[in-house]
Protein backbone atom coordinates (compact mmCIF):
# COMPACT_ATOMS: atom_id res chain seq x y z
CA UNK A 1 0.00 0.00 0.00
CA UNK A 2 1.37 3.42 -0.90
CA UNK A 3 0.53 6.97 0.21
CA UNK A 4 -2.08 7.50 -2.53
CA UNK A 5 -3.87 4.30 -1.50
CA UNK A 6 -3.91 5.51 2.13
CA UNK A 7 -5.48 8.77 0.95
CA UNK A 8 -8.14 6.92 -1.07
CA UNK A 9 -8.96 4.61 1.88
CA UNK A 10 -9.29 7.57 4.26
CA UNK A 11 -11.49 9.41 1.76
CA UNK A 12 -13.77 6.39 1.31
CA UNK A 13 -13.99 5.55 5.05
CA UNK A 14 -14.71 9.09 6.27
CA UNK A 15 -16.47 10.72 3.32
CA UNK A 16 -14.08 13.68 3.30
CA UNK A 17 -12.66 15.16 0.11
CA UNK A 18 -9.47 13.88 -1.46
CA UNK A 19 -7.50 17.10 -0.71
CA UNK A 20 -8.58 16.92 2.96
CA UNK A 21 -7.55 13.26 3.17
CA UNK A 22 -4.21 14.09 1.52
CA UNK A 23 -3.61 16.86 4.05
CA UNK A 24 -4.35 14.54 7.00
CA UNK A 25 -2.03 11.83 5.70
CA UNK A 26 0.66 14.42 5.00
CA UNK A 27 0.40 15.84 8.53
CA UNK A 28 0.57 12.33 10.01
CA UNK A 29 3.74 11.34 8.16
CA UNK A 30 5.40 14.75 8.58
CA UNK A 31 4.85 14.65 12.36
CA UNK A 32 6.27 11.13 12.53
CA UNK A 33 9.33 12.20 10.53
CA UNK A 34 9.87 15.29 12.67
CA UNK A 35 9.62 13.30 15.90
CA UNK A 36 12.20 10.78 14.63
CA UNK A 37 14.48 13.63 13.50
CA UNK A 38 14.35 14.95 17.09
CA UNK A 39 15.34 11.49 18.33
CA UNK A 40 11.91 10.71 19.80
CA UNK A 41 10.22 7.32 19.70
CA UNK A 42 6.93 7.03 17.75
CA UNK A 43 4.56 4.35 19.02
CA UNK A 44 1.25 3.32 17.50
CA UNK A 45 -0.27 0.91 20.03
CA UNK A 46 -1.15 -2.48 18.60
CA UNK A 47 0.62 -1.77 15.33
CA UNK A 48 4.27 -0.76 15.60
CA UNK A 49 6.89 1.60 16.93
CA UNK A 50 9.63 3.57 15.25
CA UNK A 51 12.83 4.67 16.96
CA UNK A 52 16.27 5.99 16.10
CA UNK A 53 19.26 3.71 16.66
CA UNK A 54 22.68 5.32 17.12
CA UNK A 55 25.87 3.74 15.82
CA UNK A 56 29.35 4.66 16.99
CA UNK A 57 32.25 5.24 14.64
CA UNK A 58 34.14 2.11 13.61
CA UNK A 59 36.87 0.92 11.27
CA UNK A 60 35.73 -0.93 8.17
CA UNK A 61 37.41 -2.17 5.01
CA UNK A 62 37.02 -1.15 1.38
CA UNK A 63 35.99 -4.44 -0.27
CA UNK A 64 37.83 -3.66 -3.52
CA UNK A 65 41.18 -2.57 -2.12
CA UNK A 66 41.14 -4.04 1.39
CA UNK A 67 42.16 -0.59 2.67
CA UNK A 68 41.00 0.35 6.20
CA UNK A 69 38.34 3.06 6.26
CA UNK A 70 36.90 4.96 9.22
CA UNK A 71 33.10 4.85 9.22
CA UNK A 72 31.55 7.97 10.78
CA UNK A 73 28.96 7.69 13.56
CA UNK A 74 25.38 7.66 12.30
CA UNK A 75 21.74 7.41 13.31
CA UNK A 76 19.19 5.26 11.49
CA UNK A 77 15.42 4.88 11.91
CA UNK A 78 14.14 1.43 12.92
CA UNK A 79 10.72 -0.21 12.84
CA UNK A 80 9.52 -2.70 15.45
CA UNK A 81 6.34 -4.63 14.82
CA UNK A 82 3.71 -4.72 17.60
CA UNK A 83 2.42 -7.95 19.14
CA UNK A 84 -1.11 -7.52 17.78
CA UNK A 85 0.16 -6.94 14.24
CA UNK A 86 2.41 -10.01 14.44
CA UNK A 87 -0.53 -12.15 15.52
CA UNK A 88 -2.82 -10.72 12.83
CA UNK A 89 -0.30 -11.30 10.04
CA UNK A 90 0.46 -14.82 11.29
CA UNK A 91 -3.25 -15.81 11.12
CA UNK A 92 -3.58 -14.95 7.43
Amino acid sequence: MNKLQFIDALKKETGITKPEAAQIISIFFNEMSEALARGERVEIRGLCSFFVKKYKSYTGRNPKTGEKVTIAPKKLPFFKCGKELKERVDKK
